[in-house]
């Protein structure tokens, strides 16, 4: 889980990185494929016809679920579908380096799922359809290892609660996901998308550029239709800026509404899995099944009971817009850029034409919060990351021993960025310390109460809207990331829903608008997405370029 960096604190992006560097072997998977590509980003080729004789590419849920129910496709001819463009743009090709692991079962879960259709018993709405997840979610038989090499052993014995309700539904777990390593929280100059397990996951917008991060694989394999839906997490940024750069729409929802057991931590006030898809509906569809999921003795979740709804897709009204009054942030951080600023012009546009009255508004605390977060982050990272080491049984019992691996496999893991969250992190005490209970305090209340509240309440707005994040950065494995800033920072602190939708693109790099409102909205900010999204259809499918085109593409 992530986060992104401030223009003025001593806080990195938790949400990206990435560097071009070869490709590492994955483990093996259930169907061959070619050996993985070894140049750099800039000297791949684009990806060339590509077979898909089912259609698969860009297929939503709902079409997918069609296919298997009246029996044109079964399980197994889909999952072998996902695995075979894995083959084809993840391990060549393009080589995306996406997906970090197969699950060694896949075939198997899709054949019994067949099997259970065929007796007319329906597990739920994602009977059959393959589903990707981030590698620092327990999922059985793979390994759990945030990108590290220090984990790259550990295999949990039991699923996360997600991952049991995913199953549940009648997904089949088709293997996990490359991260930004330790979901980007290990240095002050990470490259968002790299970790040394998984190496450099690239854009399939154009190869040379991020596909930001923390959830940068998820980002880049659900654009490249690698599997159906993809889950991510956040702590600042990790679902919305991937989401954004590679094209799709993502839902970072109110902390605690999905259960974080099971997870890599970084901080237990932020942290937080939501879906990555390629439409609203989905992401409705796939909050659902999350949102089921048991708490597993995480207290946010088990709090979060009276909020959840059975059923999202009910706030996927074309018309939710009507009536609407929406805050616009002018001032949130991003900077400016031709193209991203004539996108902005346009969605506000289409978001009035919908019946919304828009209105520039900002955040009086934005900014406030950043050194408090910093802190904060850095106290609950030592003590999530030991709970998760100690109750999981991985190789490693502590924060200081992951530090010594790291030096000790400093050619490995130390080449392109240090471990500086990690030794600042090591330093601090309990969750008891006054100084972490002071900080924890203020993060929220500038950033919650006397942040998103007072805005919304002040001008009497349903939601605010602001930029995603800028275009896509070049990869740059000297200086790291060139992060411009972000729209959705005050949600991540506050622990408040967000979601990035699709808005329009930059020389084909897509652009999202995210939508911010207050604790427990996310179906009323799917809603507006949805309209949102219906009336301006943006999001253009990857072309796998090898750098930005001179050509201006066009959304159809």
């Amino acid at each position: 889980m992530p986060f992104t960096p401030r223009l003025a604190a001593p806080v990195v992006a938790l949400a990206l990185s990435a560097c071009a560097m070869a490709p590492q072997a994955r483990s093996p998977a259930p169907a061959p494929a070619p050996a993985p590509a070894t140049g750099p980003a800039t000297a791949a080729a684009p990806a060339v016809g590509v077979a898909d004789p089912h259609g698969i590419a860009e297929a939503d849920l709902e079409r997918l679920a069609g296919l298997l129910g009246d029996g044109r496709l079964s399980s197994v001819q889909l999952t072998q579908a996902y695995l075979d463009r894995i083959a084809a743009l993840d391990d060549a090709g393009p080589t995306l380096n996406a997906v970090i692991e197969l699950n060694p079962d896949a075939l198997l879960e899709a054949e019994r799922l067949d099997g259970e259709r065929k007796a007319g018993t329906l597990r739920g709405p994602l009977h059959g359809i393959p589903v990707l997840i981030k590698d620092n979610i327990d999922a059985t038989p793979m390994v759990n290892s945030a990108g590290s090499l220090a984990l790259a052993a550990h295999r949990p014995k039991t699923d996360a609660p997600l991952v049991a309700a995913l199953r549940a539904a009648g997904a089949v777990i088709l293997g996990k996901t490359n991260l930004s390593e330790w979901a980007n929280f290990r240095s002050t100059h990470s490259i968002s998308g790299w970790s040394a397990r998984g190496r450099l996951t690239r854009n399939p917008y154009a190869l040379d550029r991020s596909a930001c991060g923390s959830s940068s694989g998820t980002g880049a394999a659900i654009a490249a239709s690698l599997a159906a839906v993809g889950v991510g997490t956040e702590t600042d940024g990790s679902i919305l800026c991937p989401a954004a750069m590679n094209g799709l729409v993502g839902l970072k929802p109110s902390v605690g509404l999905i259960s974080r057991a099971g997870i890599i931590p970084i901080s237990a006030s932020q942290d937080t899995p939501g879906p990555m898809t390629r439409s609203v509906a989905d992401a409705a569809r796939l909050l659902g099944v999350l949102a089921a999921a048991d708490a597993g003795g995480d207290p946010a979740a088990q709090a979060a009971a009276q909020h959840r709804l059975a059923d999202y897709t009910r706030a996927l009204d074309p018309n939710a817009l009507k009536g609407a009054r929406i805050g616009f942030l002018h001032e949130s951080g991003v900077g400016y850029q031709r193209e991203l600023n004539a996108s902005l012009e346009r969605a506000i546009a289409t978001l009035r034409e919908a019946g919304a009255t828009v209105i520039e508004v900002e955040i009086a605390t934005a900014g406030q919060w950043d050194e408090a977060e910093y802190e904060v982050l850095l106290y609950e990272f030592k003590d999530g990351l030991q709970r998760y080491l100690r109750d999981s049984g991985a190789p490693l019992r502590d924060l200081d021993e992951v530090i010594a691996f790291n030096r000790a496999h400093a050619d490995e893991e130390l080449g392109y960025f240090g471990q500086e969250h990690f030794e600042r992190a090591a330093q601090r005490g309990p969750l008891t310390d006054a100084r972490y209970r002071q900080a924890a305090a203020k993060a929220r209340r500038l950033a919650g109460p006397e942040g998103i509240d007072a805005t919304l309440k002040r001008h009497k707005l349903d939601a605010l809207v602001a930029p995603t994040t800028g275009p896509s950065f070049i990869v740059d494995p000297i200086n790291g990331d060139h992060f411009k800033g972000a729209g959705y920072g005050a949600a991540a602190v506050a622990g408040y829903p967000s979601l990035t939708v699709p808005m329009g693109n930059a020389q084909g790099l897509p652009l999202g608008l995210a939508f911010l409102g207050p604790k427990w909205s996310e179906a009323k900010l799917l809603g507006y997405g949805y309209a949102f999204e219906q009336l301006t259809r943006a999001r253009i499918a990857p072309r796998y370029l090898p750098s930005v085109s001179m050509e201006p593409v066009r959304a159809p």
